[in-house]
């Protein structure tokens, strides 16, 4: 378990929590008050903001109730261990209805990560796999 420290710097701010125990990602809460109309998208303020240990970041996540039930997804997301300020969520309406928020309601997730950094390298060739450069519907058994 890692230490992470919290700030609410908006009053009606409410800190992210995991709402069932084990679960990976704590639900993040709206600080405000919008509403976003079909096809639109708006940075929704969480009123948190998060020190996290090096090594560690954030990632944000849909809630996949408001994906299914309401078509609202979220862009972007990656938040790094050095950034101090608000946390902010994109908020997208794919939907056909605008879309309420209220502050305090549930917009998103957020799961701390380690991060695993890559030592790149070039080549001329890459190892020889069964998929090898199959992508979308390559392994069958769908309507794609």
């Amino acid at each position: 378990m890692i230490k992470i420290k919290i700030k609410k710097v908006k009053e009606n701010a409410i800190v992210p929590a995991y709402a069932h125990p084990g679960d990976a990602a704590m639900d993040l809460f709206s600080a405000e008050d919008c509403i976003i109309a079909p096809g639109k998208r708006r940075l929704v303020l969480t009123g948190i903001s998060m020190e996290l240990p090096e090594g560690y970041f954030a990632s944000i996540r849909d809630k996949s109730g408001l994906a299914y039930k309401r078509g609202i997804t979220t862009l972007g997301g990656v938040i790094e261990y050095t950034y101090r300020g608000e946390y902010g969520v994109v908020v997208l309406n794919t939907g056909d209805e605008d879309f309420e928020i209220n502050a305090g309601d549930k917009i998103a997730q957020v799961v701390i990560a380690p991060v695993a950094t890559a030592d790149v390298e070039v080549v001329e060739e890459l190892s020889e796999t069964v998929r090898g450069a199959g992508a979308w519907g390559s392994t069958g058994g769908s309507n794609i």
